[in-house]
């Protein structure tokens, strides 16, 4: 999974922006935010997330399809992509 440097650096930054996103989430609820900011900043977090999660499925697919796996890693059958596609609807 990642094996391209650039895809990975990628879902990484996603996720740390996420991350700091719901950082910012936790505060404004401890700071008594409005329920529309909140609501908006968690928004944005699964986005980034969900982003994050296209992202790999996107280089899985790559991997899949070109035989390009990593050693070690076993290839998805089909029904296992399904699954996971699935799972980020």
């Amino acid at each position: 999974m990642l094996k391209d440097e650039e895809s990975r650096r990628q879902v990484l930054n996603r996720l740390r922006r996420a991350q700091g996103q719901l950082a910012g989430v936790l505060a404004m609820i401890e700071d008594g935010r409005e329920c529309r900011d909140v609501v908006t900043q968690l928004a944005a977090v699964s986005k980034a997330i969900d982003r994050a999660g296209f992202k790999i499925m996107a280089c899985t697919l790559r991997e899949s399809i070109t035989g390009d796996n990593p050693e070690g890693h076993e290839q998805l059958s089909e029904t296992e992509l399904e699954k996971l596609f699935l799972t980020l609807s």
